[in-house]
């Protein structure tokens, strides 16, 4: 099964908790201070939104998928697209471990194709840079942050 993902980059969390939970009828499942996620059913949708980000709005776009088939499978996709796949591997981001694939649409909206392995307590492993990407993104793709 695929799942659309969106990751909306927000300014006050709790008050865009607050409207998103009322607009989907449930709370998020994963909660952070800095992080919020939704695993809505109807639609099936990983909506997340975070303050980990340079600007608000829509950050970027993905896929997530339930096995790493799956993800050979859209990551072989995204490479006859011939805009230039960004393998990451395996990373920590977004408080989960995963292993991922990135590219640039031709508009240049970053999208990840990905499959979580485990929820973890840390938002990654990379170190937070005040100037730089805020997440998993690699360089070659982000125009933003994050997950």
């Amino acid at each position: 099964m695929k799942r659309f993902h969106i990751h909306v980059g927000v300014k006050d969390l709790n008050h865009s908790v607050q409207f998103y939970s009322t607009l989907f009828g449930q709370q998020p499942t994963k909660l952070k201070e800095d992080y919020a996620k939704w695993m809505l059913e109807d639609p099936k949708v990983n909506f997340a939104i975070s303050t980990r980000v340079t600007e608000q709005g829509v950050d970027h776009m993905g896929i997530q998928v339930d096995d790493s088939a799956e993800l050979s499978e859209l990551t072989e996709r995204l490479k006859k697209a011939d805009l230039g796949v960004y393998g990451e591997g395996e990373t920590t981001c977004c408080y989960a471990e995963s292993e991922k694939a990135w590219v640039k649409d031709p508009s240049g909206i970053a999208w990840e194709t990905y499959h979580t392995m485990n929820d973890v307590d840390v938002f990654s492993e990379k170190p937070k840079q005040a100037s730089a990407s805020a997440c998993c993104a690699p360089k070659a793709t982000s125009t933003k942050s994050c997950c």
